[in-house]
């Protein structure tokens, strides 16, 4: 079962309910595509509200488009709708449903940054048919072009992106340079992700709701037993809130930020839904992927599959990286089996706090980090799997991570309208 849900007190502000389905007219009727007068001010209206990006890193949008801004020469303006975590589902309902969002955003910040070029980055199907008809609508001369790749975990990761649509493969490359520096064409290139620049573009049409807008966050929630849905939801909101929504309050764990925030226990319920909030608590919210764990569920079976799964997805292009993971997804799976050593938890809290920084794109510091989540939050669980098989582990671990994975919902899967009782954090 799948839906889709806000949580926000006003539907306008939600890129759920915007009046910006696939056809041009009630976008304009809204203020889409309006013209961009002082894009200065617009760009100090980013930086005043705070928007963030919403890619997974959770810079600083203002700090981006300012560096791109300033960059000699011409620039280019890439969409990036290239969703790598299998459990996130946001961008490609996005591109599908609110093409003219994501468009007037990549127009918006072309203006911003005096780029000549945007182009839209995507592997889904649906999505691109989608952007395809949105490009022939839309006003403007713009060159905007879809470059469509094929759909791994590394092709979203920032220079796999430029590389891709440069022509080569969709594999990181070592940095620097970064694409503000050298991007597409070897020019200064901004890349957003497409719930960033389709905030923009609500930000530009209706400044009156910049802080609403800026202020949440689309998440894609699921988990054993329970709904999965995607969630439009304030900052702040308390994960109990999510989880209970679908069904998931039974939980007893939360896997954060799609593979990439870690595993966490006891106290999730009280963790807001915020980047600094999550970092203070050793997580992260990342592209704000939620997997709730239920007590039929095994940590140690989870973090099996998603390191076994990450490891098939290495772009095998750093050594460190394929023996690492590797070693990481033999030893959990070594362990699941009852087939562990007296050493082997040492060797993976060693290898967690080793491996992290050491390949070009992130693959490999996320499976390092599911495996010290695993070693801090569920030592007892840990413990109970050595030297004893666990009957939930039974069986090879999944590598296509399919315990992850969510179906993009319709844009009628629910009511869409706002749900009463979502509790937040105190401000």
């Amino acid at each position: 079962m799948t839906g889709v849900f806000t949580l926000l007190p006003e539907g306008r502000n939600s890129l759920l309910t915007h009046p910006a389905s696939g056809d041009l007219a009630p976008y304009v009727a809204v203020g889409g595509y309006a013209p961009v007068p002082r894009p200065d001010r617009l760009l100090e209206q980013i930086a005043a509200v705070g928007l963030r990006g919403r890619g997974g890193a959770g810079f600083p949008a203002a700090v981006k488009l300012r560096t791109v801004r300033h960059s000699p020469g011409p620039t280019v303006v890439v969409a990036n709708g290239e969703e790598g975590e299998p459990g996130s589902v946001k961008d490609r309902w996005l591109l599908r449903h609110r093409p003219h969002l994501v468009l007037d955003g990549v127009r918006l910040a072309a203006a911003m940054t005096g780029a000549g070029r945007g182009c839209v980055y995507l592997s889904d199907a649906l999505a691109e048919t989608a952007v395809r008809r949105a490009l022939t609508e839309r006003p403007g001369d713009l060159r905007i072009d879809v470059v469509r790749t094929r759909h791994t975990y590394v092709a979203g990761e920032e220079t796999a992106v430029v590389r891709r649509i440069d022509g080569g493969p969709a594999l990181p490359t070592a940095k620097p340079p970064r694409p503000f520096e050298r991007g597409v064409g070897g020019l200064p290139t901004l890349l957003a992700n497409v719930e960033t620049l389709a905030r923009i573009a609500v930000l530009h049409s209706q400044p009156d709701t910049a802080a609403a807008v800026a202020g949440s966050h689309l998440v894609t929630v699921s988990g054993t037993g329970g709904a999965s849905a995607l969630i439009e939801a304030p900052a702040g909101t308390h994960l109990k809130a999510l989880a209970a929504l679908l069904g998931h309050g039974r939980a007893d764990a939360v896997l954060l930020g799609g593979l990439f925030g870690g595993l966490h226990g006891a106290g999730w319920r009280g963790l807001p839904l915020d980047h600094d909030g999550l970092a203070t608590a050793g997580g992260a919210l990342g592209c704000g992927a939620l997997h709730f764990l239920h007590p039929e569920d095994c940590p140690v079976a989870v973090a099996t599959e998603a390191t076994a799964y990450l490891a098939a997805q290495s772009a095998r292009q750093c050594g460190v990286c394929v023996s690492g993971t590797g070693a990481l997804a033999e030893t959990l799976m070594s362990l699941a089996h009852g087939g562990s050593c007296d050493d082997t938890t040492e060797k993976l809290r060693r290898w967690s706090r080793q491996l992290p920084g050491r390949g070009a794109c992130g693959l490999l510091d996320a499976a390092a980090r599911i495996v010290a989540s695993l070693l801090s939050h569920f030592p007892d669980r840990v413990d109970d799997h050595r030297g004893s098989a666990c009957p939930v582990c039974a069986g090879p671990a999944p590598s296509d991570g399919r315990r992850f994975v969510v179906a993009v919902p319709r844009p009628d899967s629910s009511d869409s309208s706002a749900h009463p009782g979502a509790e937040r954090t105190a401000p």
